[in-house]
């Protein structure tokens, strides 16, 4: 029985956009702490301007923004092929891991360092204190975690919702409509939980400025959910040849209910 389903197609579908899906959330949750200049990468000089009262804005961006708009993808992906039981299961294992994982980073940033040799090892890379800088590194502020959990759960439940209602609509067609709709709105959603909870919460932060800094993120993620949208089609395309007309037909009628399994 365990060959038969290691050896079931939908199965192994399913696996690795599962382990995609937690290893990516993971990967931007541990790189979110890095602050980059979309201007720069660019090549162009950054321009500070004002929105809604707050002057010296410009598009800094965590370097989480880089791998959370594929979230969303796998997320439509998942949902076209497995429905929403799937997502929301895959959504709160990826949760789950998140928080183990900033609770080993937790333990480990309490670990008793060596002063020896590790931690003045990097000092001549202008790097005095690999502890502190490990702690700085690892130790996201409580509110931060908070605000990117809470808001990535949220964020997948509107995802799900909003593409489930829009493909009752459209029914196999228009897949751009139900992906790239879900995604937007459910990244407006993301960008000012994250926010509200980690600055507004957690810094005091005025509702002026987490608006404004929110906004400014929304654009980078409007496009972005824009720019990938031919993704969608490349990524379920190449799962449906992989699958079959029979098994892809037969797995998109189950994820809109319309056969048991």
């Amino acid at each position: 029985m365990l060959q038969n389903i290691l050896k079931d197609k939908p199965t192994k579908v399913f696996v690795f956009l599962t382990s995609f899906f937690v290893a990516n959330a993971l990967i931007a949750e541990c790189i979110g702490g890095k602050l980059f200049s979309l201007e720069k990468v660019f090549s162009l000089a950054p321009h500070p301007f004002s929105l809604l009262g707050e002057s010296g804005l410009t598009f800094t961006l965590t370097c989480g923004v880089l791998l959370w708009p594929l979230e969303f993808i796998m997320t439509d992906i998942v949902n076209e092929f497995f429905g929403p039981k799937a997502v929301r299961r895959i959504s709160f294992i990826a949760i789950g891991l998140i928080c183990y994982a900033f609770l080993m980073f937790y333990l480990a940033i309490q670990m008793p360092p060596d002063t020896n040799f590790w931690q003045g090892s990097q000092k001549s890379s202008g790097v005095p204190d690999m502890q502190a800088a490990f702690s700085n590194i690892f130790g996201q502020g409580m509110w931060i975690i908070v605000g990117s959990v809470i808001a990535f759960l949220v964020s997948q439940l509107v995802d799900v919702w909003i593409f489930h209602r829009i493909k009752r609509v459209t029914g196999e067609k228009h897949v751009w409509l139900r992906s790239t709709g879900s995604t937007i709105a459910s990244q407006l959603v993301d960008s000012f939980i994250v926010l509200f909870i980690a600055f507004k919460i957690g810094k005091g932060w005025s509702y002026q400025r987490v608006l404004a800094i929110g906004l400014v993120n929304y654009v980078y993620k409007f496009t972005m959910a824009v720019v990938l949208t031919p993704l969608i089609y490349i990524i379920e395309r190449a799962i449906a040849r992989y699958l079959g007309e029979e098994d892809t037909h037969r797995l998109k009628n189950i994820a809109m209910g319309k056969e048991s399994e």
